[in-house]
């Protein structure tokens, strides 16, 4: 693995803050091993949610069977990417947030089912995770971060962070693929992605909750039962 981590830690609403060990976003889990398994099995983690296609999960595995958590197979990428669009001009992170849009429109079905999983608390500790732990990864974390108040430039932050993997992913890419070419962006994570996919998805419909509810129909209850468990306790009042 190249980009395991907890997404615990941010401020909140109503000065709470995530928890820690609820959710951990991350690349791909086909090639647990060794040290990397045995600090997974540490974990105690229950539900797995893999935005991967089944053909992915076929090519390169999915988290051993062996572990015991309840596996999620929800692929939320609808079209295709055609690299072939991408332009100088338009820049990496204008077309990544274009094709996030596409997701977030062609997921829907999926996309509520993960963010259903997360909700619940007796789901946690919860994996998200896709092949590199960046594009559909970062959608969902994005939304679940959202619903729980953390401000845009630390979610932002958040997917940024995925760029101190980068190279380590894109190694391993050459070591199992040879020198074929690469698109511009293969396994970059430009923070204006995620602020343009925040502000279209927001342009679009409203905010990002507004999405959530009347487009994905996550319910009320499902929103509270979230935040309930992914966040610590409010502080007292003195």
């Amino acid at each position: 693995m190249c980009n395991f981590r907890d997404v615990g830690g941010y401020a909140a609403m109503d000065g709470r803050t995530v928890r820690w060990q609820r959710l951990y976003r991350a690349d791909s889990l086909g090639s647990l091993a060794d040290d990397d398994l045995t600090a997974f099995r540490a974990l105690r983690v229950r539900n797995v949610i893999d935005l991967r296609h089944p053909f992915e999960v076929d090519k390169h595995g999915r988290v051993p069977e062996t572990e015991g958590q309840l596996y999620h197979n929800l692929p939320i990428e609808g079209r295709r990417w055609d690299i072939a669009t991408y332009t100088e001009q338009l820049g990496v992170a204008r077309f990544l947030a274009d094709r996030y849009l596409e997701v977030a429109e062609d997921g829907v079905g999926n996309l509520r089912t993960a963010l259903e999983t997360i909700a619940r608390a007796d789901n946690a500790p919860v994996v998200v995770h896709c092949a590199a732990g960046k594009d559909r990864t970062g959608i969902l974390t994005a939304l679940v971060l959202s619903l729980t108040g953390v401000s845009q430039d630390d979610i932002v932050a958040d997917y940024a962070l995925t760029g101190l993997a980068t190279e380590r992913f894109t190694a391993d890419w050459r070591r199992r693929h040879g020198d074929a070419e690469l698109w511009p962006g293969f396994g970059l994570a430009p923070a204006d992605t995620m602020r343009f996919f925040l502000a279209d998805l927001t342009s679009r419909h409203g905010s990002v909750e507004r999405y959530v509810t009347q487009v994905l129909g996550l319910s009320a209850d499902a929103i509270a039962e979230l935040r309930a468990h992914l966040l610590t306790e409010p502080a007292a009042k003195g």
